[in-house]
């Protein structure tokens, strides 16, 4: 049997050694897991996936995921952008417009203010499906 992270019964002893920490956010009717692991050579990395109780075939119910991976070297700038995002879809308004300084000193790869919503597609993750 499959649990909410998508781990079976008797699963193989490695990935129980190799996750150091976990957090559990339960927002509505999704659950978002905070994973830090390590990898044979001990360095570590964080997973985050969100999870999703769905009804399947035959109204037997599936765990729907979808899993990033994310690197050390990668931290600070993943944080930053999500502290962006956040924010502007807090109050409408970058982190640029204001002149608020970010802490680092380069300009962000890619900023994406003042441009009309009808140039993006619209995504319905649910119709991706699952693997």
């Amino acid at each position: 049997m499959e649990d909410e992270k998508g781990r079976n019964e008797g699963h193989n002893e490695r990935s129980d050694k190799e996750e150091v920490f976990t957090k559990v956010v339960r927002a509505g009717k999704r659950t978002y897991f905070f994973d830090v692991k390590s990898t044979r050579h001990e360095d570590l990395y964080l997973t985050i996936t969100e999870s999703k109780k769905r009804p399947g075939k035959e109204g037997k119910m599936f765990y729907e995921k979808h899993k990033i991976f994310l690197y050390k070297e990668d931290f600070e700038k993943f944080t930053e952008g999500l502290r962006e995002a956040v924010a502007f879809a807090g109050n409408g308004v970058s982190v640029h417009d204001t002149g608020a300084s970010t802490p680092e000193a380069e300009e962000p790869e890619e900023v994406v203010t003042g441009v009309a919503a009808s140039e993006f597609s619209d995504v319905d993750f649910d119709e991706l499906g699952t693997r």
